[in-house]
């Protein structure tokens, strides 16, 4: 669940969504605050809160049933981190999409062998998840690879700091909502600190606030981590039945159909272009697709002919050159991790990869 700003997003061509969650519930979002690109000092001259991150500390201890002192405290060790809003500032220039080159970033030798050995190595957590999710053991390893080569990119920025960094001082005043959504993570990462869940003095992660193994923002930390090895805490760093559990639970909980694959096994339609919406939703039928001239090319009936499907593109502007999928919902799914068809596109690919070594069946 990575926040890379430079990574390509719905279509692929927009920078991705900060959490790449949904929304928060209007019960549980924050009303007050603003960010403001250049703000750097939190606090008054004698020690105590801005009298505007006050005014938020109220709001967050009123809305989330959390004692103020606790969010005042948590407020007063916040600091400005200034590699955070540089490495979320907009790029100077259009960057081309290129689907080959971010391919060969994910969909990679070391991955791909990290990946077998993460396989092997966890692979009771894994097939228990699998039989309890429905979701395949090379989709979560793929995740796992993609967000932080299976553990050995995991992020040194302090989570408080980079989350109040982009929620108080987002670099591009022209998207305040961006600045509202990292306000609202923030909040997130308190209340899990009120409920023991973490502690949020001590915990990092990416340079948007992503942590762990999986990289979960705080929200879905909140909303969609599990307890897989039941010890009554969870630990998306060191145990590996909570980590391995928590995205299967993710990709469920955001539309996963177990036994569909990602990609249908049908021939593209004549003039594929026509049904590549950008969405984030698959939205059309086998009979649409059929009656344009897609085929199946197996004989054999498959359960996706009857499912919601979309047509995705995969653009390299520097070859000129696009690459068209017919996708189910377990594409879209997993562009719920994180709002890119390159995202999603990659983790199926690598997941493919992965199972065809381990001899599998591809996702």
């Amino acid at each position: 669940m990575r926040c890379d700003a430079n990574t390509p997003a719905l279509g692929p061509e927009q920078s991705s969504d900060a959490n790449d969650t949904p929304a928060l519930t209007e019960a549980l979002a924050i009303a007050g605050g603003d960010s403001r690109a250049g703000r750097t000092t939190y606090h008054t001259a004698d020690g105590n809160l801005s009298p505007w991150l006050q005014d938020w500390a109220h709001e967050v201890a009123n809305t989330r049933n959390i004692p103020l002192a606790t969010v005042e405290d948590l407020l007063l060790k916040v600091e400005y981190n200034p590699t955070a809003a540089r490495l979320m500032a907009p790029s100077k220039g259009r960057i081309k999409r290129s689907w080959v080159t971010y391919k060969n970033r994910f969909v990679d030798p070391i991955r791909i062998r990290s990946g077998i050995e993460f396989w092997k190595q966890h692979r009771l957590a894994l097939e228990q998840a699998e039989k309890q999710y429905g979701v395949p053991a090379s989709v979560i390893v793929a995740i796992i690879g993609v967000e932080t080569v299976y553990g050995r990119q995991t992020g040194d920025f302090k989570v408080l700091d980079a989350l109040a960094t982009l929620g108080f001082s987002y670099p591009d005043n022209s998207r305040p909502e961006r600045g509202e959504l990292f306000r609202n993570q923030l909040a997130d990462l308190i209340d899990l600190h009120h409920q023991n869940k973490l502690d949020a003095r001590a915990a990092y992660g990416s340079y948007a606030g992503a942590m762990g193994l999986p990289q979960f923002m705080p929200g879905s930390l909140m909303r969609y981590a599990v307890d897989g090895d039941n010890d009554k805490k969870i630990d998306l760093y060191n145990s590996m039945p909570d980590i391995v559990t928590s995205v299967a639970n993710f990709l469920i909980m955001h539309g996963w159909q177990p036994e569909l694959p990602i990609f249908a096994n049908t021939t593209l339609p004549a003039a594929p272009e026509q049904f590549v919406d950008g969405g984030l939703e698959a939205k059309l039928s086998f009979a649409d697709l059929h009656a344009e001239g897609a085929r199946l090319r197996t004989t054999d009936k498959q359960p996706w002919q009857k499912r919601p499907l979309g047509v995705i593109n995969l653009v390299d502007e520097p070859r000129g050159t696009v690459e068209y999928r017919v996708a189910t919902e377990n594409f879209y799914a997993i562009t719920q991790y994180n709002r890119s068809y390159f995202y999603a596109a990659s983790v199926a690919d690598l997941a493919a990869e992965l199972s065809e070594r381990m001899g599998k069946s591809t996702p």
